[in-house]
């Protein structure tokens, strides 16, 4: 095959759909694509490979491509798709599947079925390890919904279909909502590509590292952290009436992929308003209450500390009176002693002189 063939197959291969999943779902120009030259019964496998970052998180995926064969499994779609798995589990990534299959190609026979089993014991070796996410965005019945459904979370557009029942039946996005199979449903598949970045943000690349905090933080949600300090000045001289309410601009952030606007525009929405200046009086009398609390504290405390010290002083005070009735005590026996000494001496006096 001539480079000029090679190079007419690459340009046909990125206008399908698996590529344009791909490259819509990884950050712009980080896209590599894996094993591209795998070839399924004389033409293109059914399913586009590779990995990249997602807002600077590394990330394998697959896309089954519609536009070849109706996205069919094959041994050759299974042959890059476990060649992915093997990748994540060396390098400790999450993988990302997009699922739009019509079944697979039965002109493959058992074949067809040792590609399934090769699948799902490759997906459930590394379930635990690394995250897995399944965005169904087209068809997905029978053995293939095996493998989209252990992964840790699914994501479904809401016109795809999910079922074990290769006929269809209760395979709609509702329905599996419903049933708890699909814990994101979306209107459409882009919302659903978009909600599988987010979900890459929440979690650790793998079970020996830890979740990301910030790395998801955009510039405008930076911006807005920014602007809480801004907000917070306000929203204290609109309650001092010092500030027109219709300048009231800010955010309220939980954390940083959940931030909200409080005002757009100068048009300020008066309950967010209201909750942002309620939210900030709480918030005072909350500090009010805990000065309140940390004074009586620090007054039982000291309290106590003089209680103690009284306590202290009655006890010397008793002791210093004990020792002063013991030392009179001593003191007046010794007198008495001295007294029968003085006498014991004039009775001896005496009757030496009578002798005499």
């Amino acid at each position: 095959m001539s480079f000029s063939n090679v190079s007419q197959l690459r340009e046909e291969l990125n206008k399908t759909s698996g590529v344009e999943i791909l490259n819509k779902f990884f950050d712009d120009g980080s896209f590599c694509e894996t094993d591209a030259l795998i070839k399924s019964e004389g033409g293109f496998a059914e399913a586009v490979t590779g990995y990249g970052t997602v807002m600077g998180v590394p990330v394998y995926a697959f896309a089954q491509n519609s536009d070849v064969a109706s996205g069919a499994m094959s041994k050759s779609q299974a042959k890059k798709i476990t060649r992915l798995y093997d990748l994540a589990k060396m390098t400790g990534a999450p993988v990302v599947g997009f699922y739009d299959s019509i079944g697979g190609r039965l002109s493959e026979k058992n074949e067809l079925l040792a590609a399934y089993g090769e699948i799902l014991c490759k997906a459930s070796s590394i379930s635990g390890v690394v995250p897995q996410i399944s965005v169904i965005l087209g068809t997905c019945l029978g053995t293939s919904a095996l493998t989209a459904t252990s992964a840790d979370f699914v994501v479904m557009s809401k016109d795809a279909e999910l079922s074990i029942n290769v006929a269809g039946d209760d395979s709609s996005a509702d329905k599996n909502a419903q049933c708890g199979v699909a814990n994101i449903v979306c209107e459409d598949k882009d919302e659903a590509i978009a909600k599988a970045q987010e979900l890459i943000t929440y979690f650790p690349s793998n079970n020996l590292d830890v979740a990301p905090i910030d790395d998801a933080v955009d510039a405008k949600a930076e911006q807005n952290i920014a602007d809480i300090d801004v907000l917070e000045g306000k929203v204290e001289a609109f309650i001092a009436g010092t500030y027109d309410d219709t300048e009231v601009r800010g955010l309220i952030t939980d954390n940083a992929n959940a931030i909200s606007t409080l005002s757009q525009t100068h048009g300020t929405d008066k309950k967010a308003l209201e909750d942002a200046i309620a939210l900030k009086a709480d918030k005072t009398a909350l500090d009010a209450v805990s000065a309140v609390a940390n004074a009586a504290a620090t007054q039982t405390a000291l309290q106590g500390e003089i209680d103690r010290a009284k306590g202290e002083e009655g006890r010397i005070e008793g002791l210093v009176t004990a020792e002063a009735a013991r030392a009179a005590g001593v003191e007046a026996g010794l007198e008495s002693r001295l007294v029968e000494v003085e006498t014991f001496f004039k009775t001896a006096e005496g009757e030496t002189l009578d002798t005499a």
